[in-house]
């Protein structure tokens, strides 16, 4: 993990780079959280066994596929731009190293 110090006009803020996966994770828990369900729900209403999710969301499964995600975002009744459209995905950690 990165971690980036960015000084401007006296606001001293961390910009931390995160890996894809772990960002996905993290956009999970909120998703869910705004909505006010559990993963298990998520998983049930994404057509996801339990045991997938969780391993996604406990960070042991960290190459989650798109189709997946795109299962998760039917789940919640958003678009894979939406899933995506989050300041996670902003400043992620190179993937080629």
């Amino acid at each position: 993990m990165n971690i980036c110090r960015i000084m401007s006009k006296n606001i001293d803020m961390e910009v931390i780079n995160i890996t894809i996966g772990a960002a996905a994770t993290e956009r999970i828990h909120e998703l869910c959280a705004e909505r006010r369900i559990t993963i298990n729900k998520l998983a049930t209403i994404s057509g996801i066994t339990q045991s997938t999710l969780s391993n996604i969301t406990s960070g042991r499964n960290n190459s989650t596929t798109l189709a997946t995600i795109k299962k998760i975002c039917d789940g919640l009744n958003i678009c894979i731009r939406q899933f995506f459209d989050s300041p996670l995905f902003d400043d992620l950690e190179q993937e080629i190293k």
